[in-house]
């Protein structure tokens, strides 16, 4: 006699009278690399002989992948089951995201999103850098922080509502704004670099200070209905200097404070940005190294840009002449003027 169940979302027929470790071997699963699920409940892998298999049961069962040890508990295992299912991840991808380091700086526009999905993933330890306080006219695209946040330091709104997410995460905040002197010890400690920040002074010391330290580097920027996005991997392909050499003249790019932004194109260019450091992570798929991401949201379009390391590059060329960090002087309207 047979009875009908459900196996990772594809129904089956199988004999009456199994258990999950007998449905296992008929499905030629190892009990050894897999985690079953037998409807609500996670079972663990000494109970799999004990737990019989009934008509209508849904059964789901996610396998490491890749070899190597694993430091996942059980409620992480469950939290985490929709990656751990995914062939191109496994227990394996998983585990490296554990195991990350990642720092983003900047607890705002892109910085929310991009934060956001690092924690759900699972990203062991993640750096927020930002100085700057929760101001009333943030709230229409940074969705790390609320209406009550206003006036608190954004590193600390942030963390509050990452650690309850995911309290998982090891969350580490600082408070001050990134200069020349503090860099290289902020970012030293991560794997992986993300730039979420508003203003060119930042972006280029964030630039010059990853290729110096040979750290990848996540790079993004939004204006008004566009956004675009590209990985920086020193030694592999272009930095943001062989993009764009030098910043914009004073008053040449008016800033989000002075052109504005639509709220939501942060969240799309900021979750592009938390999927490009998920690859970087487990070495899934094609990460985006010389090749500049546009989006164009009026149109809801994308094109690509192939961009190439130039061998004339200040930082990353052939004879490079930008060998200690500078910084560029912020005026009050996020222009900058170059400075020694």
């Amino acid at each position: 006699m047979s009875i009908k169940i459900t196996v990772n979302g594809e129904e089956k027929e199988i004999k009456q009278g199994l258990n999950l470790a007998e449905l296992l071997a008929e499905l030629e699963v190892d009990p050894e690399v897999t985690v079953a699920k037998l409807n609500d409940s996670m079972v663990p892998q000494g109970e799999l002989a004990e737990r019989d298999v009934e008509s209508g049961d849904n059964i789901e069962y996610i396998f490491f992948m890749g070899g190597g040890a694993f430091d996942l508990t059980e409620e992480e295992i469950e939290r985490y089951s929709r990656h751990i299912i995914l062939k191109d991840l496994g227990g394996t991808g998983q585990q490296k995201i554990k195991d990350a380091k990642v720092l983003v700086v900047g607890a705002g526009g892109l910085g929310s999103p991009v934060a956001f999905y690092l924690a759900a993933a699972g990203v062991g330890t993640l750096g927020l850098v930002d100085s700057d306080h929760v101001d009333l006219t943030n709230l229409q695209r940074q969705i790390l922080h609320t209406t009550e946040d206003t006036g608190r330091p954004k590193v600390d709104s942030a963390r509050e509502k990452l650690e309850a997410m995911n309290p998982n995460v090891e969350v580490k905040t600082y408070n001050q704004y990134l200069n020349k002197d503090n860099v290289k010890a902020i970012i030293a400690d991560y794997d992986i670099i993300v730039d979420g920040v508003d203003n060119f002074p930042t972006r280029y010391l964030l630039n010059d200070a990853c290729v110096m330290a040979g750290k990848p580097l996540v790079e993004a920027g939004i204006l008004q209905f566009s956004g675009q996005l590209t990985t920086i991997m020193p030694g592999e392909g272009p930095c943001y200097r062989c993009i764009f050499a030098e910043p914009p003249k004073e008053g040449a790019i008016p800033s989000c404070q002075e052109a504005g932004v639509l709220g939501a194109i942060a969240g799309t260019i900021g979750t592009l940005q938390a999927t490009e450091v998920l690859k970087l992570i487990t070495g899934i798929g094609r990460p985006l190294v010389g090749r500049m991401l546009v989006y164009d949201a009026k149109d809801l379009s994308f094109r690509e840009v192939e961009v190439k390391k130039s061998d004339k590059c200040d930082v990353c060329g052939d004879n490079p002449v930008i060998t200690e960090l500078m910084e560029y002087e912020l005026s009050c309207n996020l222009h900058q003027q170059a400075e020694a």
